[in-house]
């Protein structure tokens, strides 16, 4: 019987996880949602064909991708959108037609060759919806493709072009955006784990969240926070 490993840190990928194991009783499965979880020793007593990492927030050892296929799941066209917070990176330049590209992780980030890549659009619901659809192609349509097939990667082509993890003071919206800009802007952080958009107020914030976009114009949800001296 093979082997899998599955490291995440997201409700939804969890939840997805929990299906692909039912679906796949022929392949041993495993689940990791810890960084102290994932070491070399884990790995040695389970000797996995492959590890995923459908969304994980450190980095991986070198150790660990030195001795096993690690593979990364990365939400741009790649090698455009190389580095932090795709989906924010993507948003914010308009681009809503992307690829889910399942990469070999090694040195480097997201530098490693592709083993195939799945579309996806990005153009409605909020960070969580986004990241919740994506679960389901990456669990749905590409886990399985490496249960079930004997997939080699290749080398990345084209031109690189590289983001930047985005902090938390730039959840603050810019002046000058149209509405659809607005909307985009407050959906993208409207998520697990986010910091959620807002604007400046007199002596405190107003955070939006649940935004909506019809007839050209954005609705959303708005709580005042006033900052204290």
């Amino acid at each position: 019987m093979k082997r899998y490993i599955v490291a995440t840190i997201k409700s939804w990928n969890i939840d997805n996880y929990y299906k692909l194991q039912k679906e796949h009783p022929e392949a041993e499965l495993r689940l990791i949602t810890q960084k102290e979880e994932l070491t070399l020793e884990l790995l040695s007593s389970f000797r996995p064909n492959y590890v995923f990492f459908p969304h994980w927030s450190w980095i991986i050892p070198p150790d660990v991708c030195d001795s096993y296929n690690c593979v990364v799941f990365h939400m741009t066209d790649l090698p455009f959108g190389r580095g932090g917070s795709p989906m924010q990176n993507l948003i914010v330049r308009g681009i809503y037609d992307t690829k889910i590209s399942a990469i070999k992780a090694g040195i480097g980030v997201d530098t490693g060759p592709i083993y195939f890549k799945e579309p996806v659009n990005i153009a409605e619901g909020n960070a969580d919806d986004i990241f919740s659809r994506i679960s389901g192609i990456i669990f749905g349509k590409m886990i399985p493709r490496f249960l079930n097939e004997e997939l080699i990667p290749v080398e990345q082509i084209g031109e690189v072009v590289s983001f930047k993890r985005r902090k938390p003071e730039q959840s603050e919206i810019p002046d000058g955006l149209s509405q659809r800009q607005i909307y985009d802007y407050i959906r993208m952080l409207d998520g697990e784990g986010y910091p959620t958009a807002y604007k400046k107020y007199n002596s405190g914030r107003i955070f939006f969240t649940d935004a909506k976009f019809e007839d050209g114009v954005v609705t959303a949800m708005a709580h005042f926070w006033e900052e204290h001296s």
